[in-house]
């Protein structure tokens, strides 16, 4: 398998682990903006412990070789496709981009793929492509805090496929699940009622410009996906937290004292 893995990219910082993670939207009952899935945290996590995050996790070996098989000439991108369609099946219970995948047989695919079973094995036996061209790729983060883990995650956003039964959190990793608008998560951070960290914060500052998939899928579309690495600067007398200005973000700085890092 490994000769199935990119060359790292020195660009990243030493260690750093390819992770992706995707954003499900959905349309609002009452037609107001779209809502978003999100998953609390267990709190015994080394990373992130009890933050609200959107569903996806760590790169696979396997998640490279179902992505050769799908034609992806980007190793790396293919396999961050894959690896979130299927941490979001593994996490949440969801089928995306998986249209072959019935109601019925979900949850029997789900935990065998907790249990350890291969995707590609899974996807072989059953004859099946998953569809990773759904995906709007609008982000790349890499935050390089020396007292968390580093993550290199390349976030993507999806429409909710249509589906009847219950969205069920794998408890191992989470506790709760919900659909929020991203206005709606960032007031409930707000608050105090839920803890989001520094990328999920500005991702939904982003996502809460626009109404609903289509016009996310738009904006997305006018900026470069380019590695965000944060930087500390001071400004005022005040250390701040800071990303680019020129990808998209509303909010590109945070007083370093309110970050919430990992």
């Amino acid at each position: 398998m490994t000769d199935l893995l990119p060359t790292p990219d020195p660009a990243l910082p030493e260690g750093a682990i390819p992770a992706a993670t995707l954003v499900i939207m959905r349309p609002a009952a009452d037609c107001g903006p779209d809502e978003i899935l999100m998953v609390k945290r267990a709190t015994n996590m080394a990373f992130a412990a009890g933050a609200v995050v959107f569903p996806g996790g760590r790169v696979d070996p396997d998640d490279y070789l179902v992505a050769r098989r799908h034609g992806f000439a980007d190793a790396a991108e293919g396999a961050a496709r894959v690896a979130a369609l299927r941490e979001t099946l593994e996490e949440t219970g969801l089928a995306v981009g998986w249209p072959g995948l019935g109601e019925g047989e979900l949850a029997e695919v789900r935990q065998a793929l907790l249990a350890g079973t291969l995707l590609s094995a899974i996807l072989e036996s059953r004859g099946e492509r998953i569809a990773l061209d759904s995906l709007v790729p609008f982000a790349r983060w890499c935050p390089n805090f020396k007292e968390a883990r580093t993550f290199d995650t390349r976030f993507y956003a999806v429409m909710a496929p249509p589906h009847g039964h219950e969205l069920t959190v794998e408890e191992a990793e989470h506790s709760h699940i919900f659909w929020s608008s991203a206005r709606e998560t960032l007031a409930m951070a707000d608050r105090g009622d839920v803890s989001v960290i520094f990328p999920t914060r500005r991702n939904l500052e982003r996502l809460a410009g626009q109404h609903d998939f289509s016009s996310f899928a738009a904006h997305a579309g006018q900026f470069p996906v380019e590695l965000v690495t944060p930087w500390i600067e001071d400004r005022d007398g005040q250390s701040h937290l800071c990303i680019p200005g020129h990808l998209g973000y509303p909010v590109t700085s945070e007083p370093f004292d309110r970050v919430r890092r990992g």
